[in-house]
């Protein structure tokens, strides 16, 4: 009988880890101690309702201290509302890791779109995170999706221009991605949950604004708020047909 070799084990791709963040570094191990290169990881939360705004969060980590981090860190669609709120909160207790949120209100959905809109968030979220910072670091943002954003903030003040690496599925891959799905995330929640209170009868505390029955039950019975999508089709035919206003 023919030895058995021990295959090398693949790695585990069912949670994130800190490997596109090391690749972003270029193994350097100088700059774990000075930081030159600064990775941060992007995330948003709520494209697609119809109502509220677009939330996107940011986060970097120390590169030498990572496993550190709180355990459990996955793609915020992943952790139930209960683990997810834990670990917001422990993301900001961490001295590891640095977090910023930012949101696109609903008047800039409606005037530049949705996915505009979007990139404003992540580049506002980033420039909060970075106020700090000199503007000669070296920069490079791990962005959930396919596509790049024009980061035109980030890209005034830096002197040297970032580097921007949109990640697939970013958000089961990479821990800085991780941490600012679950920041974007849970900030847009705590946001909707207040709009709630303000204009009941939508059910935003449990839809978030998306449109399940009950939101568009709120619709049909009590009208369109400031705070709905008006450039969403949904909302756009409901004004046409009913011009009604809270």
């Amino acid at each position: 009988m023919a030895d058995q070799v021990d295959r090398p084990k693949k790695p585990d791709q069912s949670r994130p880890d800190f490997s596109l963040e090391l690749a972003a570094i270029n193994d350097r191990p100088d700059l774990f101690s000075h930081y030159d290169r600064i990775v941060i990881g992007v995330d948003e939360a709520g494209r697609g309702p119809w109502a509220g705004p677009v939330t996107a969060g940011a986060a970097w980590i120390t590169p030498d201290q990572w496993q550190d981090l709180p355990s459990g860190l996955n793609d915020s669609k992943k952790l139930n509302a209960a683990r997810r709120r834990d670990l917001f909160l422990a993301l900001q207790d961490n001295p590891q890791v640095k977090t910023a949120t930012a949101s696109s209100s609903v008047e800039v959905i409606d005037q530049d779109g949705i996915l505009n809109a979007t990139f404003k968030a992540m580049d506002d979220a980033v420039m909060v995170l970075l106020q700090q910072h000199d503007p000669d670091v070296d920069v490079t943002v791990l962005v959930d999706g396919n596509l790049a954003p024009p980061f035109p903030r980030l890209r005034q003040v830096l002197q040297n221009p970032p580097v921007i690496i949109p990640v697939i599925k970013g958000d089961g891959r990479s821990l800085s991605i991780a941490a600012a799905s679950i920041m974007a995330k849970e900030t847009r929640d705590q946001l909707m949950d207040d709009l709630d209170q303000q204009y009941p009868g939508y059910g935003w505390a449990d839809n978030k604004g998306y449109g399940t029955k009950s939101h568009q039950a709120g619709l049909a019975k009590q009208g369109v708020t400031p705070h709905h999508r008006r450039s969403f089709k949904p909302i756009e035919r409901l004004l046409a047909a009913t011009p009604t206003t809270r």
